[in-house]
């Protein structure tokens, strides 16, 4: 038994590693998704800055200019991380009937999915999260937690919101054993998800009642949870139970929505 279990947790780490190297070969995208991130990064900052001039100074949302510019430069080193606008592959698996190889496995489909999602996450904190952070750390004020278990709670928080992130697309993608074609739902979701998560501009900007109503969704938990970490805005315990409580129940959802697709939908192509 635990020898078994020890062999499921190794292959768990290859497909992992596999992954990562699988983005790791794409050196010239990487270089160029950075560049772009950083410029996308001055755009934002020159945008939400004007905000402050405009007010004459002061703080928006509970957020003053330097917790703002360090969001920014969070947001554009997290947003490879998270991949809002990925998660295509499954939906053209089952789409095509390749899916069948993949639920022939002796694994879990999910858990494999989502172990070469966190390679792929591992290779993007490298090459994705650290120059955009090191850029706005260099070039504007750059807000710094006070106190030295922050980072690892950032870190951790970042891990939480791939996860979340991972199983909102999962859910997504097999709806195409119904669908038959799930890239409309999922087209949906890629334009509203990055603003609903606090991508174009910090949830404290909203109305008051836009910003319960959506931390009652998992979409904070993708962005806006992790960034509040590390600026150390609101609770950090309450920051990752919502982070913890969102996970669990977007791939338990996904768990049981794919045995009801294995039981009951025939694959297309086969």
């Amino acid at each position: 038994m635990l020898t078994d279990v020890r062999a499921l947790i190794g292959c768990y780490l290859r497909i992992a590693l596999a992954g990562f190297h699988r983005y790791a070969t794409y050196r010239q995208a990487t270089v160029a998704g950075a560049a772009t991130n950083i410029v996308f990064g001055l755009i934002r900052v020159g945008i939400l800055a004007a905000v402050y001039t405009a007010q004459g100074g002061g703080s928006v949302g509970g957020y003053d200019l330097t917790t703002t510019v360090t969001y920014v430069w969070l947001g554009q080193g997290l947003l490879s991380i998270v991949e809002f606008w990925g998660g295509t592959e499954l939906t053209n698996r089952i789409r095509t009937g390749a899916v069948v190889v993949d639920l022939s496995r002796p694994w879990n489909p999910q858990a494999a999915l989502l172990a070469e999602d966190t390679g792929r996450a591992g290779f993007a904190a490298l090459a994705r999260l650290v120059p955009p952070v090191l850029f706005g750390m260099v070039v504007f004020p750059f807000r710094w937690p006070d106190n030295p278990w922050v980072p690892v709670l950032f870190l951790v928080s970042a891990l939480l919101a791939m996860v979340v992130s991972f199983g909102a697309r999962f859910l997504l993608s097999l709806t195409a054993f119904w669908l038959l074609d799930s890239r409309g739902v999922l087209g949906v979701y890629q334009v509203v998800s990055s603003t609903l998560a606090g991508l174009e501009i910090p949830l404290g900007y909203f109305p008051g009642w836009a910003r319960t109503a959506l931390w009652f969704t998992p979409f904070p938990a993708m962005l806006q949870s992790p960034i509040d970490v590390f600026v150390q805005h609101g609770s950090a315990v309450a920051l990752l139970v919502h982070q913890v409580v969102w996970a669990v129940l977007l791939l338990s959802l996904g768990q049981l929505l794919l045995r009801s697709a294995v039981r009951k939908v025939v694959v297309q192509g086969g």
